[in-house]
C-alpha cells in the first residue's frame, strides 16, 4: 500500500469520528498521532518533521488579522445580551407590521443586520427565534413560511461582514479580509432581496400565509414610533455602517475596527441604560467559548494537516481535483457539491479547516495552467471563497440535520412541529441556490473591487 492511500484512508477515519460525534479538536489530534505513529513503523513518516509543527502553531497565532474574532463576536454579543436586538426588532416589526407580509419584512431586515453585527449564526438563529416566532404564530404566519424565514435570514450571518466564516476563510485562502468582506457584500445582500421578494410574494398570493399586523397589536404610531426607530434602530445601523466603512476605506484593519466595534456596543448598552454585570459576563463568557474552539480547532487541525501533507496526502489531493473532467467547471461543480454534502453534518469551522486547505491548492494549479476565467489570482480566490459561503449557507438549513433548523427547534414554541421547520427551510434552499448560480455565472456580483481586479 502506498503512502498516499494511507493518507485517504487517514482522512476517512477522521470524517467517520466527526459523524459519529467525537469532538472536532479531539478527531483531529487523535487522528493525527494514530496515522502518525503508523507512519513511522511503516518507515515513511520521519519523527524529526514534527518540528515544523511548532514554527506553524506560532505562525498561526501570530496573525493580528485573528484578533479580530473575539471583537466582533463580542459585539455581537453584547448587542443581544443586552436587549438592543429585541428592541430593534420589535419597533421594525411596529414599523411595517401594517403590511402584508410586514413581520416577515422585519425578520428578513433585522436578520441582515443582526449577521452584519454578531457575525455569528447560532446566536442570530437563537435570538430571532427567541423574539420573532411566537408573535409571527401568534399573529397567524404559516409555521413554515416563518421558520423557514428565520433560519434562512439568521444563517446570513455566515456571508455577510463582519461575518466569523469569512475571517477565517480568508486566513485559510489567503486573501485580504477586508477584500473578502467586499466581495460578500452583493452576494448577502442580493439573497436577502431574495428573500424579501419571496416574503411579499407569499403574502399577495396567500394572505392567509403572512397577514398584516391587527390594529390593536401595533402600540406604537406616529412620533413616539420614529422615536423609538431614531433611539433602537439608527444607532445600529451607524455602528454597522462605521465598523464596515472604516474597512472597505482602508481607515482601518478589520482588527481594529473589530476593537472599536465592540466598545461602541458596550458605549450604546450603557446608553440605553441596558449595561449590567450579566450582561458583560454573558457576552465574555460566550465570546471566550467561541475563541476557545475556533483556537483549539486551529491547534488540531494544523497539526492533522502536517501529518496529512507528509504522508502524501495533498499531493494525492490535487492530483485528483486538477485531473476531473470538465476541467476548472469540473473542479467548481465538485467542490460545490462536497462542500454542501459535508456542511450538512459540520459546522463551518470544520468546513474551514478540512475542505478548504485541500481545495485551495488545486485552484492555484487550476489558475497556473491558465484554465480559469479569471486574469487574477485574488480575483479567482475572493469568487471561489465567496461561493463556498454562499454553499455554507445552503447546507445550513437543509433538512434533516442542518444546523440551524436545530437552533431554531431549541427555541421553537411548542405548536410548531419539527416537521414545519424542516419542511419550511426547503424553498429557502431554492432561493440560495437561485443565489449560487447567478455568482457562478456572473462573477462580477464578487469581483468588482479595484483592489482584487487590479
Amino acid at each position: 500500500m502506498s503512502v498516499e492511500w494511507l493518507a485517504i484512508i487517514m482522512f476517512a477515519v477522521f470524517l467517520v469520528l466527526l459523524l459519529a460525534g467525537y469532538p472536532v479538536a479531539f478527531s483531529f489530534a487523535g487522528t493525527a498521532i494514530v496515522f502518525g505513529a503508523i507512519g513511522i513503523l511503516l518507515g515513511e513518516f520521519d519523527f524529526n518533521r514534527l518540528i515544523i509543527l511548532f514554527s506553524r502553531w506560532f505562525k498561526a497565532v501570530d496573525n493580528f488579522t485573528l484578533l479580530a474574532v473575539p471583537f466582533f463576536v463580542y459585539m455581537g454579543a453584547i448587542l443581544e445580551k443586552s436587549g438592543l436586538a429585541e428592541r430593534m426588532l420589535t419597533t421594525i416589526g411596529m414599523a411595517l407590521g401594517r403590511l402584508k407580509g410586514g413581520l416577515g419584512l422585519t425578520v428578513v431586515l433585522v436578520g441582515a443586520m443582526l449577521a452584519a453585527a454578531t457575525g455569528v449564526v447560532a446566536a442570530t438563529v437563537i435570538v430571532m427565534g427567541l423574539l420573532s416566532l411566537p408573535t409571527m404564530v401568534r399573529y397567524g404566519y404559516d409555521h413554515r413560511l416563518a421558520t423557514g424565514l428565520i433560519t434562512a435570514s439568521g444563517t446570513l450571518a455566515q456571508l455577510l461582514p463582519p461575518s466569523l466564516v469569512l475571517i477565517l476563510l480568508a486566513q485559510v485562502v489567503g486573501v485580504s479580509v477586508g477584500d473578502l468582506f467586499l466581495g460578500a457584500m452583493v452576494p448577502g445582500f442580493m439573497l436577502a432581496a431574495i428573500y424579501g421578494l419571496y416574503v411579499i410574494y407569499r403574502a399577495y398570493k396567500d394572505p392567509d400565509a403572512a397577514p398584516a399586523l391587527p390594529d390593536e397589536a401595533r402600540t406604537i404610531r406616529g412620533l413616539r414610533l420614529a422615536r423609538e426607530l431614531l433611539i433602537a434602530v439608527v444607532p445600529v445601523i451607524l455602528l454597522i455602517l462605521a465598523v464596515l466603512g472604516s474597512i472597505f476605506t482602508g481607515i482601518a484593519t478589520p482588527t481594529e475596527a473589530g476593537a472599536v466595534g465592540a466598545t461602541a456596543a458596550v458605549a450604546l448598552a450603557a446608553a440605553n441604560r441596558n449595561l449590567n454585570r450579566s450582561v458583560l459576563v454573558g457576552a465574555s463568557r460566550s465570546t471566550a467559548n467561541i475563541t476557545g474552539l475556533v483556537l483549539m480547532i486551529l491547534f488540531c487541525s494544523t497539526f492533522f494537516q502536517l501529518i496529512f501533507d507528509q504522508l502524501g496526502g495533498q499531493r494525492l489531493a490535487q492530483e485528483i481535483l486538477t485531473g476531473l473532467p470538465g476541467g476548472f467547471w469540473g473542479f467548481i461543480i465538485i467542490a460545490n457539491i462536497a462542500v454542501f454534502l459535508l456542511g450538512i453534518n459540520l459546522e463551518f469551522i470544520e468546513i474551514t479547516f478540512i475542505v478548504m486547505p485541500i481545495f485551495v491548492p488545486a485552484v492555484r494549479v487550476l489558475f497556473e495552467t491558465g484554465v480559469t476565467p479569471f486574469d487574477t489570482l485574488p480575483a479567482l480566490m475572493v469568487w471561489f471563497t465567496v461561493m463556498m459561503a454562499i454553499n455554507l449557507n445552503m447546507a445550513f438549513i437543509s433538512p434533516p440535520v442542518g444546523f440551524s433548523l436545530f437552533y431554531l427547534q431549541s427555541v421553537a414554541p411548542p405548536e410548531v412541529r419539527t416537521i414545519d421547520i424542516h419542511r419550511g427551510a426547503l424553498p429557502f434552499m431554492v432561493l440560495q441556490g437561485v443565489a449560487l448560480v447567478l455568482v457562478m455565472i456572473f462573477p462580477q456580483t464578487v469581483i468588482w473591487l479595484p483592489s482584487v481586479v487590479g
